[in-house]
Protein backbone atom coordinates (compact mmCIF):
# COMPACT_ATOMS: atom_id res chain seq x y z
CA UNK A 1 0.00 0.00 0.00
CA UNK A 2 1.34 3.45 -0.92
CA UNK A 3 1.54 5.77 2.06
CA UNK A 4 -0.44 8.99 2.04
CA UNK A 5 1.50 12.26 1.70
CA UNK A 6 -0.09 15.53 2.84
CA UNK A 7 -0.40 18.19 0.12
CA UNK A 8 2.40 20.24 1.69
CA UNK A 9 4.83 17.33 1.63
CA UNK A 10 3.94 16.41 -1.95
CA UNK A 11 4.46 20.02 -3.04
CA UNK A 12 7.84 20.15 -1.28
CA UNK A 13 8.91 16.87 -2.88
CA UNK A 14 7.91 18.18 -6.30
CA UNK A 15 9.83 21.40 -5.70
CA UNK A 16 12.98 19.48 -4.74
CA UNK A 17 12.74 17.23 -7.80
CA UNK A 18 12.34 20.23 -10.08
CA UNK A 19 15.28 21.98 -8.43
CA UNK A 20 17.41 18.89 -8.93
CA UNK A 21 16.51 18.83 -12.65
CA UNK A 22 16.93 22.58 -12.99
CA UNK A 23 19.81 24.99 -13.26
CA UNK A 24 23.30 23.58 -12.92
CA UNK A 25 26.42 25.69 -12.70
CA UNK A 26 30.11 25.19 -12.14
CA UNK A 27 31.80 27.00 -9.32
CA UNK A 28 32.98 30.44 -10.37
CA UNK A 29 30.37 31.10 -13.06
CA UNK A 30 29.31 34.38 -11.40
CA UNK A 31 32.84 35.75 -11.60
CA UNK A 32 32.92 34.77 -15.26
CA UNK A 33 29.54 36.48 -15.82
CA UNK A 34 30.85 39.74 -14.37
CA UNK A 35 33.42 40.02 -17.16
CA UNK A 36 31.03 39.49 -20.09
CA UNK A 37 30.69 42.29 -22.65
CA UNK A 38 29.26 40.32 -25.59
CA UNK A 39 26.53 37.67 -25.62
CA UNK A 40 26.57 35.39 -28.67
CA UNK A 41 23.55 33.23 -29.43
CA UNK A 42 22.94 30.20 -31.59
CA UNK A 43 19.52 30.26 -33.29
CA UNK A 44 17.93 26.82 -33.73
CA UNK A 45 17.51 25.23 -30.31
CA UNK A 46 18.48 28.40 -28.41
CA UNK A 47 16.50 31.35 -29.74
CA UNK A 48 13.93 28.83 -31.02
CA UNK A 49 12.86 25.38 -29.82
CA UNK A 50 14.80 23.76 -32.65
CA UNK A 51 11.88 22.86 -34.89
CA UNK A 52 12.01 23.89 -38.56
CA UNK A 53 8.81 24.85 -40.35
CA UNK A 54 8.17 25.39 -44.06
CA UNK A 55 5.12 26.68 -45.89
CA UNK A 56 3.84 25.34 -49.22
CA UNK A 57 6.17 27.71 -51.09
CA UNK A 58 9.20 26.37 -49.26
CA UNK A 59 9.63 29.45 -47.07
CA UNK A 60 11.10 28.70 -43.67
CA UNK A 61 9.50 30.01 -40.49
CA UNK A 62 10.54 29.96 -36.85
CA UNK A 63 8.97 30.90 -33.55
CA UNK A 64 10.84 33.25 -31.21
CA UNK A 65 10.13 33.99 -27.57
CA UNK A 66 8.93 37.52 -26.74
CA UNK A 67 10.45 37.40 -23.25
CA UNK A 68 13.82 36.57 -24.77
CA UNK A 69 13.49 39.74 -26.82
CA UNK A 70 12.84 41.88 -23.75
CA UNK A 71 15.86 40.32 -22.03
CA UNK A 72 18.05 41.14 -25.03
CA UNK A 73 16.82 44.74 -25.02
CA UNK A 74 17.58 45.09 -21.30
CA UNK A 75 21.07 43.72 -21.85
CA UNK A 76 21.70 46.18 -24.68
CA UNK A 77 20.44 49.08 -22.58
CA UNK A 78 22.95 48.07 -19.91
CA UNK A 79 25.79 48.48 -22.41
CA UNK A 80 26.36 44.84 -23.41
CA UNK A 81 26.35 43.79 -27.04
CA UNK A 82 24.43 40.83 -28.48
CA UNK A 83 25.28 38.82 -31.58
CA UNK A 84 23.89 35.82 -33.45
CA UNK A 85 25.83 32.89 -34.92
CA UNK A 86 23.97 30.31 -37.00
CA UNK A 87 24.94 27.42 -39.22
CA UNK A 88 21.79 27.98 -41.28
CA UNK A 89 20.57 30.99 -43.25
CA UNK A 90 17.01 32.22 -42.88
CA UNK A 91 15.38 35.51 -43.78
CA UNK A 92 13.30 35.41 -40.62
CA UNK A 93 16.48 35.48 -38.53
CA UNK A 94 17.57 38.66 -40.32
CA UNK A 95 14.17 40.18 -39.54
CA UNK A 96 14.36 39.18 -35.87
CA UNK A 97 17.90 40.56 -35.55
CA UNK A 98 16.81 43.85 -37.13
CA UNK A 99 13.81 44.06 -34.81
CA UNK A 100 16.08 43.65 -31.78
CA UNK A 101 18.76 46.01 -33.02
CA UNK A 102 21.33 43.23 -33.40
CA UNK A 103 23.84 44.15 -36.10
CA UNK A 104 26.32 41.38 -35.32
CA UNK A 105 24.75 38.59 -37.36
CA UNK A 106 26.59 35.69 -38.97
CA UNK A 107 24.63 32.99 -40.81
CA UNK A 108 25.47 29.86 -42.80
CA UNK A 109 28.63 29.37 -40.75
CA UNK A 110 30.75 26.31 -41.37
CA UNK A 111 33.54 27.19 -38.93
CA UNK A 112 32.10 28.78 -35.80
CA UNK A 113 35.45 28.84 -34.02
CA UNK A 114 36.96 30.76 -36.93
CA UNK A 115 34.10 33.26 -36.90
CA UNK A 116 34.58 33.71 -33.15
CA UNK A 117 38.20 34.71 -33.72
CA UNK A 118 37.10 37.22 -36.37
CA UNK A 119 34.59 38.73 -33.96
CA UNK A 120 37.18 39.02 -31.20
CA UNK A 121 39.39 41.06 -33.51
CA UNK A 122 36.54 43.18 -34.88
CA UNK A 123 35.08 43.97 -31.45
CA UNK A 124 38.50 44.23 -29.75
CA UNK A 125 37.46 41.81 -27.04
CA UNK A 126 39.09 38.95 -25.18
CA UNK A 127 37.68 35.45 -24.97
CA UNK A 128 36.85 35.86 -21.28
CA UNK A 129 34.53 38.74 -22.22
CA UNK A 130 32.35 36.51 -24.40
CA UNK A 131 29.32 34.45 -23.34
CA UNK A 132 28.00 31.91 -25.83
CA UNK A 133 24.74 29.98 -25.59
CA UNK A 134 24.43 26.70 -27.48
CA UNK A 135 22.54 23.43 -27.58
CA UNK A 136 24.26 20.96 -29.90
CA UNK A 137 27.59 19.49 -30.98
CA UNK A 138 28.26 22.19 -33.60
CA UNK A 139 28.42 24.71 -30.75
CA UNK A 140 31.25 22.98 -28.88
CA UNK A 141 34.11 24.71 -30.77
CA UNK A 142 32.80 28.05 -29.49
CA UNK A 143 31.66 26.91 -26.05
CA UNK A 144 35.14 25.61 -25.26
CA UNK A 145 36.77 28.91 -26.23
CA UNK A 146 34.71 31.54 -24.39
CA UNK A 147 34.67 32.99 -20.89
CA UNK A 148 31.15 31.84 -20.06
CA UNK A 149 29.77 28.79 -21.87
CA UNK A 150 26.03 28.26 -21.44
CA UNK A 151 23.94 25.24 -22.43
CA UNK A 152 20.15 25.37 -22.58
CA UNK A 153 18.17 22.90 -20.47
CA UNK A 154 17.47 20.55 -23.39
CA UNK A 155 20.99 20.65 -24.85
CA UNK A 156 22.88 17.48 -25.67
CA UNK A 157 24.90 15.79 -22.89
CA UNK A 158 28.25 16.70 -24.45
CA UNK A 159 27.21 20.35 -24.60
CA UNK A 160 26.10 20.35 -20.97
CA UNK A 161 29.41 18.77 -19.96
CA UNK A 162 31.30 21.64 -21.62
CA UNK A 163 29.13 24.37 -20.08
CA UNK A 164 29.86 26.57 -17.09
CA UNK A 165 26.12 27.16 -16.69
CA UNK A 166 22.99 25.23 -17.70
CA UNK A 167 19.70 27.09 -17.86
CA UNK A 168 16.46 25.94 -16.27
CA UNK A 169 14.56 27.01 -19.37
CA UNK A 170 14.59 25.17 -22.67
CA UNK A 171 15.67 26.65 -25.98
CA UNK A 172 12.99 28.93 -27.41
CA UNK A 173 11.17 28.77 -24.07
CA UNK A 174 12.91 31.52 -22.15
CA UNK A 175 16.51 30.26 -22.00
CA UNK A 176 17.89 33.45 -23.58
CA UNK A 177 15.93 35.62 -21.16
CA UNK A 178 17.35 33.60 -18.27
CA UNK A 179 20.89 34.16 -19.51
CA UNK A 180 20.28 37.90 -19.94
CA UNK A 181 19.04 38.06 -16.36
CA UNK A 182 21.95 36.17 -14.82
CA UNK A 183 24.42 38.43 -16.65
CA UNK A 184 22.67 41.60 -15.49
CA UNK A 185 22.34 40.35 -11.92
CA UNK A 186 25.98 39.25 -11.78
CA UNK A 187 27.06 42.70 -12.97
CA UNK A 188 24.74 44.50 -10.54
CA UNK A 189 22.67 46.04 -13.35
CA UNK A 190 19.36 44.20 -13.06
CA UNK A 191 17.50 46.50 -10.65
CA UNK A 192 18.46 49.65 -12.53
CA UNK A 193 17.25 48.19 -15.81
CA UNK A 194 13.83 47.05 -14.56
CA UNK A 195 13.10 50.21 -12.57
CA UNK A 196 11.40 51.81 -15.58
CA UNK A 197 8.66 49.16 -15.46
CA UNK A 198 7.53 50.23 -12.00
CA UNK A 199 5.17 53.22 -11.84
CA UNK A 200 6.40 56.24 -9.94
CA UNK A 201 4.10 56.99 -6.98
CA UNK A 202 2.11 60.16 -7.58
CA UNK A 203 2.95 63.01 -5.29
Amino acid sequence: MIGYQPCEQRAESTRKRKAKRGRMARKGWKERAKRIRLLLLDVDGVMTDGRLGFDSAGREFKFFNARDGIGIRLLQEAGLKVGILSGRRAKVVELRARELGIDLLRQKIRDKAGVLEEILKEEKLRREQICYVGDDLVDLPVLTRVGLAVAVADAGPEVKAAAHFITRKRGGRGAVREVCEILLRAQGKWQARIQKFFPTPSE
